[in-house]
Formats: structure tokens, sequence, C-alpha cells
């Protein structure tokens, strides 16, 4: 079964393209870098002063999700960057079991 991870995140719509750089730099790599890492995609939307961030990842099992973010899981995980750029630090990512056909 895999596993999708969804992590939230906003900035200002100013600094948008700045982040998704950082992110594609620092937080691609990191995701890519860990066995059982199926896939990394960044969504992103626009809302007048602010820019929301959605990273969502795909992974062969529980395990190898905490070989990236760490005994639980549900909390997300935050580069020290993160603070030049995020408006606020959501605690917590989604978790959901994943179908495809």
């Amino acid at each position: 079964m895999t596993i999708t991870r969804v992590w939230h995140g906003r900035t200002k719509a100013e600094h948008a393209d700045e982040y998704l750089n950082f992110l594609m730099e620092c937080g691609v790599p990191d995701y890519k870098s860990v066995d059982g890492n199926l896939s990394v995609e960044i969504w992103r939307r626009s809302e007048g002063a602010e820019c929301h961030f959605w990273t969502v990842t795909k992974w062969d099992g529980y395990e190898s999700i905490e070989r990236f973010a760490g005994k639980d899981i549900g909390q997300a995980k935050y580069y020290p960057d993160d603070a030049e750029f995020l408006l606020e630090f959501e605690p917590n990512v989604q978790h959901y079991e994943t179908f495809e056909f």
C-alpha cells in the first residue's frame, strides 16, 4: 500500500517564487534522499496577498515516512530557512492510504 503525506504552508505572494526555489533546492532533495520515497509534488495556489503551498509525497509505507520525519510522523518537518518565508508553522501533516488504478 502507498501512503501519501500532505504538508501545507503559506507565504506572502511576493515570496512565492523564492519559496518554490527553496523547496526545490532543499526540501525536494531531502525527501528524495530517503529510501521508500516514491514521489514528490509541490502544489501552489495564489490567493490575493498570500500563496499556499502543499508538498505531496508518496511513500512505500509508514516506516519510510518515519525515516524522513522522525518517530512522530504526524508532526510537520521544517527547515531552518522556512522561517524566512512561512507566515505560520502548522504543526501537523496528513497521511492517506493511496490507491492508484
